[in-house]
C-alpha cells in the first residue's frame, strides 16, 4: 500500500520525465532545427540565458491574472448566488451568459483596447471575462439542486428562505466553488496572455510574441512553461484548501 501510494505521488514526474526524453531524442534523430520545434535542452539555456526578463515578465503576468481573477470570483460569486437563489433570475440571466460566455474572446480583446488603451486594462478585464463563467455556473448548480427534502424539513423547522440559502446552501456549494476556482484559474491565464500577445507592452504574452516574431521558438516555448508552471501553481493551491477546508465532501476519494 505505501508503495503504490508513493508510486502515485511521484507518477506526474516520472511522466513528465518521459516525455522530456523521448522529446530531446526525438528533436536530436529528426535534426529539427530549434526555429521550429526546440529540444528541452535549448529550452533550459533559454531559462538561464533570460531568467532576469523571464522573471519580470512572468510576475507582471501573474498580478495582472490575479487582479482578474479577483474581480471574476466576486462577480461570479454574486451571480451565481443570484442565478442559484432564484427561478426567475435563472431563466432570465442563464441564456444571456452562455451567449456570452461563447463569444470568442480574442474578438473582445480589440474592442477593449479601444476603450482602455494598451496596458494593464485589456489584460485585466480578459481574466476576468473568461473565469467568471465557470464560477457562476457552480455556485449556482450548488446552490440550485439543494435537495428539496431538506428544505421542506428546514421551513417546517421554522428556517426562511434566507436561512436555507446562506446556512446549508452555500456550504454545500463549497465543492462546486472550489472546483469552478480550479478551472477558472487556469482559464484567467489563458486570458491575460491572450490580451498581452494581441495588446500588451509587457509580461509572458508580449514577451513570446517577441520572441516568435524574431523566430527565437526556445524562448517562446519557455515562455509557454513558465505559464503552465503559474497555472499548475495555483491549481495545487486550490486544491490543498479545498482538502483543508471541504474534507467532508470527499470522504470517499481519501478514503479510497
Amino acid at each position: 500500500m505505501k508503495i503504490t501510494k508513493s508510486f502515485e505521488r511521484w507518477s506526474p514526474f516520472v511522466l513528465l520525465a518521459i516525455i522530456l526524453v523521448l522529446w530531446q531524442l526525438l528533436v536530436m534523430l529528426f535534426r529539427v532545427p530549434d526555429f521550429i520545434f526546440p529540444s528541452p535542452w535549448q529550452i533550459g539555456q533559454q531559462f538561464f540565458e533570460f531568467s532576469g526578463p523571464l522573471l519580470e515578465a512572468a510576475w507582471k503576468t501573474f498580478w495582472v491574472t490575479m487582479l482578474g481573477f479577483g474581480l471574476s470570483i466576486v462577480v461570479g460569486v454574486m451571480l451565481g448566488f443570484l442565478i442559484g437563489s432564484s427561478r426567475m433570475a435563472y431563466t432570465a440571466l442563464y441564456p444571456l451568459m452562455v451567449a456570452f460566455n461563447a463569444v470568442p474572446k480574442a474578438a473582445v480583446v480589440p474592442i477593449l483596447v479601444v476603450w482602455f488603451g494598451i496596458g494593464l486594462g485589456p489584460g485585466i478585464l480578459t481574466a476576468f471575462l473568461i473565469s467568471f463563467f465557470p464560477i457562476t455556473v457552480n455556485i449556482a448548480t450548488g446552490l440550485a439542486t439543494l435537495e428539496p427534502e431538506l428544505e421542506d424539513v428546514l421551513r417546517v423547522l421554522g428556517a426562511k428562505r434566507w436561512d436555507v440559502l446562506v446556512k446549508v446552501g452555500l456550504p454545500r456549494s463549497m465543492p462546486y466553488f472550489y472546483g469552478s476556482l480550479k478551472i477558472a484559474i487556469t482559464l484567467a491565464f489563458v486570458g491575460t496572455v491572450l490580451a498581452e500577445m494581441t495588446a500588451g507592452d509587457s509580461g509572458i504574452g508580449y514577451l513570446m510574441q517577441t520572441a516568435g516574431s524574431q523566430q527565437r521558438m526556445p524562448l517562446a516555448f519557455a515562455g509557454l512553461v513558465t505559464i503552465g508552471a503559474m497555472a499548475m501553481g495555483m491549481y495545487e493551491l486550490f486544491s490543498w484548501v479545498e482538502r483543508r477546508t471541504t474534507g467532508w465532501a470527499h470522504r470517499g476519494s481519501q478514503a479510497a
